[in-house]
């Protein structure tokens, strides 16, 4: 079984999905993705996240951001999965649900830990840049649903700081102050970033939202 870590290449895989054969590099192209993992079809978290995921695909595709689920069920399941997703969830599923029932995807990216179930997946999350690293892990159990606006937060900070020399502090969202990059001087920050920086300790510098 793979061991995924911070920074690795995204495995590429072709699946059958509720959307037909899917080749995930190609699905992907030169977007960010996310790849989401749930551990059974008709199962009542999963089903209140994949109809939250739904409704969040507009604010994904702003950031340029494509979505991906998995279930160890097969294609003909996830097809009447999605018609309850989107009735009890008032919405419409608009993203492929991979069916993985060989568990090929599933030991690809470690999402079955056999002390939490030896054979259904656990609710892991892939955050992937468009240079197909892994750039978030997230394991969830099976008890708690995930929250897409932590998903969309972390997004914002990844691109954010892609771009420039900062990093995002605690509780952060989209707008706030960040945390200048401890490589570089207090004397050059000022230089870098024109709007200002705050020196709160040497180590701990702070600058307006430079996008």
């Amino acid at each position: 079984m793979a061991t995924i870590r911070l920074g690795d290449i995204a495995p590429d895989f072709t699946v059958d999905s509720s959307l037909g054969m899917i080749n995930f590099y190609d699905y992907l192209g030169d977007s960010w993705g996310i790849l989401f993992s749930h551990p059974a079809d008709f199962t009542p978290v999963c089903t209140t996240e994949l109809g939250t995921a739904a409704k969040f695909k507009d604010e994904f595709d702003q950031r340029n951001v494509k979505m991906i689920a998995l279930s160890v069920d097969g294609a003909a399941s996830h097809a009447e999965w999605i018609k309850d997703i989107n009735e009890v969830q008032n919405t419409s599923v608009n993203f492929p649900i991979i069916a993985d029932e060989d568990r090929k995807v599933s030991n690809l990216y470690d999402m079955i830990h056999p002390n939490a179930d030896s054979t259904l997946t656990v609710r892991s999350v892939f955050i992937i840049a468009p240079d197909k690293t892994v750039k978030l892990m997230l394991t969830y159990p099976a008890s708690t649903g995930r929250n897409f606006y932590e998903l969309l937060r972390v997004i914002d900070s990844l691109q954010l700081t892609a771009h420039h020399k900062v990093a995002t502090p605690a509780n952060w969202k989209n707008g706030d102050k960040v945390v200048v990059s401890p490589a570089i001087s207090t004397q050059d920050a000022i230089k870098i970033f024109p709007k200002g920086v705050e020196e709160i300790k040497p180590y701990l510098r702070m600058t307006p939202d430079p996008s």
